[in-house]
């Protein structure tokens, strides 16, 4: 009788574990997002969860039959989440980087971005150089960081202030206790068309990236299922519908 209890007690364990990290085999997925991160994936005057990307995983979950829910999470903690099983995808202006291939998996890229400096349009700054001596800020633990870690300025800058997410750099640069902000390209266009007096970017950007979605490493299935439903929304004309929605513009990778 013992023997058999103890059976029961790992085979309830096993399960729990199994229920735990399904990543989307009960026909759910929960996708961790910054929701600060316009116009990728923000919150809009209604504070509804709005953006390309929000856009771009609604129509993949419908052509992989999922229901998925979006869970805003501290973006520095965002591998955490996914590796803990919390989540089951980074889908929010995502940078591919070696280091994170280490992580996660990775879908095919799916957007091209860069790493530019956000300026005031009335700064007297305009080029990279120019930062030397400067206050500059930027997303903690972004690949705006890393752009800046490899860039030569960041010895010349006087000092880097790490924030939770880019509204609030943008809010101490509009203060003037910035200089600059290093931000992802598409995030400065999308302030700039919003308020087209306030910022510029300098003439150079620090970095080309492009965007993809992180699976939990091991979950290759998942990450298969994932990558034919953006194909498929390539091939039929959604992708390009959602980017033109968003951007102005058919910007999605083939």
């Amino acid at each position: 009788m013992k023997k058999k209890g103890l059976l029961i007690l790992i085979l309830v364990v096993v399960i729990a574990a199994l229920a735990g990290c399904s990543g989307g085999n009960d026909g759910k997925l929960v996708i961790g997002i910054d929701d600060k991160f316009a116009p990728m994936g923000f919150r809009d005057d209604n504070n509804e969860i709005v953006g390309f990307d929000i856009d771009y995983a609604k129509a993949a979950a419908e052509k992989m039959g999922k229901e998925i829910t979006f869970q805003p999470i501290d973006w520095s903690a965002k591998e955490s989440e996914l590796n803990s099983g919390r989540i089951d995808m980074i889908w929010n202006g995502y940078t591919i980087t070696d280091e994170r291939k280490e992580k996660v998996l990775f879908t095919k890229p799916y957007l091209e971005n860069s790493q530019v400096v956000v300026v005031l349009a009335d700064s007297t700054l305009a080029k990279l150089d120019d930062l030397a001596g400067k206050e500059v800020g930027l997303q903690s633990l972004s690949s705006a960081a890393d752009a800046l870690d490899a860039s030569p300025i960041k010895e010349k800058i006087a000092n880097v202030s790490e924030y939770p997410d880019n509204v609030l750099a943008l809010t101490d640069l509009k203060t003037k206790r910035l200089d600059g902000v290093v931000i992802d390209e598409v995030v400065a266009r999308y302030y700039m068309s919003k308020e087209p007096d306030s910022y510029k970017l300098l003439d150079e950007s620090l970095a080309p990236e492009q965007y993809g979605i992180g699976i939990k490493k091991g979950n290759e299935a998942l990450l298969t299922e994932l990558q034919k439903a953006l194909d498929e929304l390539n091939s039929d004309g959604t992708a390009a519908e959602i980017s033109t929605k968003w951007f102005g513009e058919n910007k999605v990778l083939k």
